[in-house]
């Protein structure tokens, strides 16, 4: 029921009036009038027609409405995803969900190197890197838990890419995992020293080596060629598990004499000429001085030369055939002539090398710096600062700088 009072014709009137205003924009106050209805009615009517129907919302207030949804939604996304970003990097953090161990026995075969000297971390995080093993401690744990006292040794195993730990141990540790026997072999050893390293590589007995060394013509080396001395090239070699002892030494040899063809040295007598200097070179000189010194030398080999008279004057030589490393020689044994390797009583080339002569070595001797150097003296074993001169008394004064340096070095020098 409608308690409210009928309208007179004045307050139509003015209701009239106000309605004008309004719908003209113009504010309007009603102090001056009674207000034919209450309050509430005239809000009802801002969003109602005549006969209190809802007007549809204007064009401008939907997009506006529909911008703040917008923007809303855009800020809950960016929300989520930053507490997605946090929760990952404290999953990182803690340790959640890291894998440590895989739990197969692996899928695509590769070939794993284990270096001379590599101790367990080292195998472990290159097993680690190369995805062999989800993580090196839990690798370390499994090998130490399975070793036994056994040793991971050098050379090339066959493995799998993501072992478990245990696995991988396993196949390093086997009874005969590797695909090979590796052998470092540096430069400037001597043939012995080549044979044992040989030997402890491959399990083969130095007998076996230096009886084919007792025979070098076998393996195409000139006739003058008193063993396989200077023809053992350095370097790192992987053997073939059931490489045979000629097998390693043609390896080797064909390394050395590559390198000689390489260098244009194809006549065999000339090969072992070059070698034999190579050889002195690579004993008496740091490598930045290798040319020099392989000048130095040719300076002391021809013919008519008066300042030394033909004579190499080699410590390296005179020690090699006595069987011995040394810095050290007395008198009597730069006299003995009867040592054929003897340089300082003997003039020209010792009978043959006397060890193994690196690349850089022989590419030196090949082409030889062109120096008017006579002597040289390397002054500093640590930093090997070699001093060279023309004369025999400029180089005695850098013979008393090397004295001095032994004096401040004691043991170094013997």
């Amino acid at each position: 029921m409608n308690n409210r009072t009928p309208h007179s014709a004045a307050s139509q009137d003015a209701g009239r009036h106000a309605d004008e205003h309004l719908d003209d924009g113009h504010e309007y106050f009603a102090d001056d009038y009674e207000h034919p209805e209450p309050v509430e009615d005239f809000f009802a009517t801002q969003d109602q027609g005549a006969h209190g129907a809802k007007k549809p919302r204007s064009k401008a207030k939907r997009r506006k409405r529909l911008r703040r949804t917008v923007v809303m939604l855009v800020v809950l996304g960016i929300f989520a995803g930053t507490v997605y970003g946090v929760a990952l990097m404290l999953r990182d953090m803690l340790g959640f969900d890291t894998v440590t161990d895989y739990a197969g026995p692996g899928g695509d075969e590769t070939v794993f190197t284990v270096d001379s000297g590599a101790g367990p971390l080292a195998i472990a995080n290159g097993l680690q890197a190369a995805d062999i093993v989800a993580d090196s401690g839990t690798f370390v744990s499994a090998l130490t838990s399975i070793a036994g006292g056994r040793e991971v040794q050098p050379g090339e195993y066959e493995m799998r890419l993501q072992m478990s730990s245990a696995d991988a141990a396993e196949a390093l540790l086997g009874d005969d995992p590797t695909l090979v026997s590796y052998a470092a072999v540096a430069r400037d050893l001597r043939q012995n020293e080549v044979f044992g390293i040989l030997s402890e590589s491959t399990g083969i007995p130095v007998a076996e080596f230096e009886a084919l060394a007792a025979d070098p013509t076998q393996f195409g080396l000139p006739a003058q060629a008193l063993s396989l001395e200077g023809y053992l090239h350095p370097g790192e070699y992987r053997f073939d598990v059931d490489a045979t002892a000629p097998e390693m030494i043609t390896e080797m040899i064909t390394a050395t004499q590559d390198r000689l063809v390489q260098d244009g040295i194809t006549d065999p007598a000339e090969q072992y000429r070059i070698l034999t200097i190579a050889s002195i070179v690579q004993a008496e000189a740091g490598e930045g001085d290798y040319a020099t010194v392989a000048g130095s030398i040719d300076n002391r080999l021809t013919p008519g030369n008066t300042e030394t008279n033909g004579l190499l004057q080699s410590d390296a030589t005179v020690a090699y055939g006595l069987g011995k490393r040394t810095y050290q020689l007395t008198p009597e044994e730069k006299a003995d002539t009867s040592n054929p390797y003897n340089t300082f009583a003997n003039p020209g080339l010792p009978e043959g090398p006397i060890g193994s002569p690196s690349d850089e070595a022989i590419d030196a001797t090949v082409r030889p710096a062109d120096v008017p150097f006579y002597f040289w003296v390397t002054v500093n074993l640590d930093t090997k600062e070699t001093k060279f001169s023309e004369t025999y008394a400029e180089h005695l004064g850098y013979v008393a700088e090397y004295d001095a340096w032994c004096g401040q070095n004691p043991g170094r020098c013997d």
